[in-house]
Formats: structure tokens, sequence, C-alpha cells
């Protein structure tokens, strides 16, 4: 199990995920943050990025932009 920092950018033109020098990851997605919508967006885009199922994605924080994100690989 690996945690890793991310910065959560809701509402961009497209979904992304971009690794950055500090080990933190920046990942824009396209859902609003209402409903937990961007968060549901935000575990998907890891899922693809990193090749794992979803459900190896677990955001611990969900109140904020920042957020701590497990992954189970």
């Amino acid at each position: 199990m690996k945690r890793i920092t991310i910065l959560a950018k809701p509402g961009c033109r497209r979904d992304s995920v971009e690794p950055q020098s500090d080990g933190t990851f920046v990942v824009r997605v396209r859902a609003k943050p209402e409903k937990g919508r961007a968060n549901e967006a935000i575990a998907a885009a890891l899922a693809r990025y990193f090749g794992i199922p979803k459900r190896s994605v677990r955001i611990i924080t969900t109140r904020s932009r920042r957020k701590i994100v497990e992954i189970d690989s």
C-alpha cells in the first residue's frame, strides 16, 4: 500500500494526471465537486494512470483540494 498526495482541480476541460517534482500529483478532472462526483473521477483517473483497478484507489481525505490517496498495487 502506497500513499500519495494530490492536488485536485475539478471542473477542468479534460481529465489528466501530472506528476510534480516534489512527489505529489496534480489531478485535473471534468467533474464538478458536487455529491462526490469529482472524487469518483479522481479515483478513476488515478487508476488509469497507474494501470490498476479503480477499487485499488482509496481517497483518505475528501473535503479539500489537497488530498491523501491510498493505492494498492
